[in-house]
């Protein structure tokens, strides 16, 4: 069996957010290959506004996990680091893990979109994916990730991070 290419998009704003985001990359390394990390951007919550900012990056790993073995991993890394089940949509969370693309499959199951539905609307999914897969084509548009990313209206609130605490 081949591997595919995914891309997973992480995001943390409780605790230690950079340190969250690591140790979620150390344990995605323990079962699939990741080719390539982007920078680390601080991002305004969407949704419930009221919460911290979150750090977010995006990810591309080879892996041979079909798509919902690949779910109940990232759910598992997710308890794993403490996330507990929110009562309410986008509250605050330490990590988060989202598939964003897997090869150029296509699937809409109860607990799992591919692509992600929200992706071409989320500047700061976009801006981390674009920094590494500008090429990458959604398979339902047929646009590619710096395409969407163009044609997002709302790119504030997307900072590059640096480790001591001040955006770029």
């Amino acid at each position: 069996m081949d591997t595919v290419t995914v891309f997973l998009g992480l995001g943390s704003n409780l605790g230690n957010r950079q340190k969250n985001l690591d140790l979620a990359l150390d344990l995605l390394s323990q079962r699939m290959q990741i080719k390539k990390v982007s920078s680390v951007y601080e991002t305004d919550p969407v949704g419930n506004k009221d919460q911290p900012r979150f750090l977010n990056l995006v990810c591309q790993v080879n892996t041979l996990l079909a798509p919902k073995e690949l779910l109940t991993l990232a759910k598992g890394i997710e308890l794993k680091l403490g996330r507990v089940p929110a009562k309410t949509k986008n509250a605050p969370r330490i990590i988060d893990i989202d598939i964003l693309l897997y090869g150029d499959k296509i699937m809409k199951l109860k607990q799992l979109t591919i692509p992600h539905p929200r992706l071409v609307e989320r500047a700061f999914v976009l801006v981390p994916l674009a920094e590494i897969a500008p090429h990458a084509i959604h398979p339902v548009s047929g646009k590619t990730v710096r395409e969407l990313l163009n044609e997002v209206t709302e790119k504030q609130g997307v900072f590059k991070w640096e480790e001591n605490g001040k955006g770029v």
